[in-house]
């Protein structure tokens, strides 16, 4: 008898409908492609999501633990999860944990890593986004807005900023609309460098609310506002980075290269 094998995408979630076709579905349409003999599943791990959805749309999308439930009870012994989490975040650690936890429920479960692990992904995104934005008119700045996370280990802004310049991309900075740094760091680039334009793009894989409000929203303290009010014209370009091939297909060899999942551990 033929094992039955199963993908798991974990995404945080997104409420905005309008960009979730090009972002997180897009993201799991070419992981599905890249493994066909495996029955799709999706679980989203913010609970606030989740719960909006089905209020506003009447769509319900499982936690990580009820996707496994349900593969469990589809008969489901060889199981690949990947999340399409930038950062191995706190998110991304409590979907690790119960997928861990479930371990014991299948003949072989693995999972691909997020996005941003190692210093190879940092080199591959930065290649990513200088091909999207290509190169910026001289006197104009790109700034990216990232999440943040409070347990973030891996410096990963930092060493994209490093790769950027490495690769001759000077005028690409980054930010963060929560926690270390913030908009600080762009800010700063902005009064130093008084560029005549700047570029908003989120670092995101949906833009969502973050990028709709925090950063290209009408509020004093988005980030537009903010730059604005220093004298520079802004440009905001709401394109997550699930909207391009070339980061979809990052995900994709994440999840190639998954590693065996245990009770307790990777190994």
């Amino acid at each position: 008898m033929t094992m039955q094998k199963g993908l798991l995408a974990i995404s945080f979630g997104t409420s905005y409908a309008a960009t979730r076709p090009r972002t997180l579905e897009a993201t799991e349409s070419a992981l599905r492609r890249a493994f066909p003999d495996r029955r799709f599943y999706r679980a989203w791990t913010s609970g606030m999501l989740r719960r909006k959805l089905e209020r506003t749309e009447g769509l319900r999308i499982p936690s990580v633990e009820e996707a496994l439930d349900q593969m469990a009870a589809d008969g489901v012994a060889d199981v690949l999860v990947q999340p399409t989490h930038l950062l191995a975040g706190e998110e991304f650690q409590q979907a690790r944990e119960a997928v861990a936890a479930a371990a014991a429920r299948f003949d072989t479960l693995a999972m691909g890593e997020p996005l941003l692990s190692d210093e190879a992904d940092v080199a591959a995104l930065a290649k990513a986004v200088e091909q999207i934005y290509g190169e910026m008119p001289e006197g104009e700045l790109l700034a990216l807005m990232g999440h943040g996370s409070a347990a973030m280990t891996f410096p990963v802004y930092e060493l994209l900023e490093r790769q950027f310049r490495r690769d001759g991309y000077d005028n690409i900075c980054i930010g963060t609309v929560e926690f270390t740094p913030g908009i600080a760091p762009v800010l700063e680039r902005v009064r130093r460098e008084k560029p005549a334009r700047v570029h908003l793009a989120p670092l995101l894989l949906a833009a969502g609310d973050h990028a709709a409000g925090d950063m290209a929203g009408d509020g004093p303290d988005s980030w537009r506002n903010q730059i604005l009010r220093e004298g520079a014209d802004v440009v905001c370009h709401l394109n997550g980075l699930g909207e391009f091939e070339a980061v979809r297909a990052l995900y994709v060899a994440h999840a190639r290269s998954a590693r065996a999942i245990t009770g307790e551990a990777a190994v």
